[in-house]
């Protein structure tokens, strides 16, 4: 039986690379953007209830209408789409180009019975605002007091 001498930091040169690959991918592309930076995109999102209903509103400027998908099924929110890149025109370099953009999915449970053909959505100035009112055994009712 042969024995072997372990090395612990034998995997870290390898590991090392890995790491300068991926800063090189995303930190030196040509006239400062980098698609592998751009394609990283998640809106920001408020759920917000009410005694009647939520509301969920998410920060997307720049995306169309048409570029989003909403789907209510099993309890669950689902919005999907993407925000795209926008090129720069012929002979003109981009010196630093931070927004992001690429493709997006967020999924949200809805804890309580809503009223799902009652959901409306909305898109004004780059905020999507999706009512989802509550079913009616959802929300919560008064309770008569009687004096004896």
């Amino acid at each position: 039986m042969n024995l072997i001498r372990w090395e612990p930091i034998d995997g870290l040169d390898e590991m090392q690379d890995r790491i300068d690959t991926l800063f090189d991918a995303v930190f030196d592309m040509p006239n400062g953007h980098s698609h592998a930076y751009s394609s990283v995109y998640s809106p920001a999102v408020d759920v917000l209830e009410s005694r009647d209903s939520y509301l969920v509103r998410a920060e997307l400027p720049g995306v169309k209408r048409d570029d989003i998908t909403l789907e209510f099924k099993d309890g669950a929110l689902s919005l999907s789409g993407a925000k795209k890149f926008e090129e720069p025109a012929a002979g003109v370099t981009c010196h630093r180009c931070e927004r992001s953009s690429g493709k997006f999915a967020r999924s949200f449970s809805i804890p309580q019975p809503v009223k799902d053909d009652g959901i409306t959505a909305t898109l004004r100035d780059g905020i999507l605002e999706i009512h989802i009112p509550k079913a009616d055994e959802a929300k919560p009712k008064q309770i008569a007091i009687t004096v004896n």
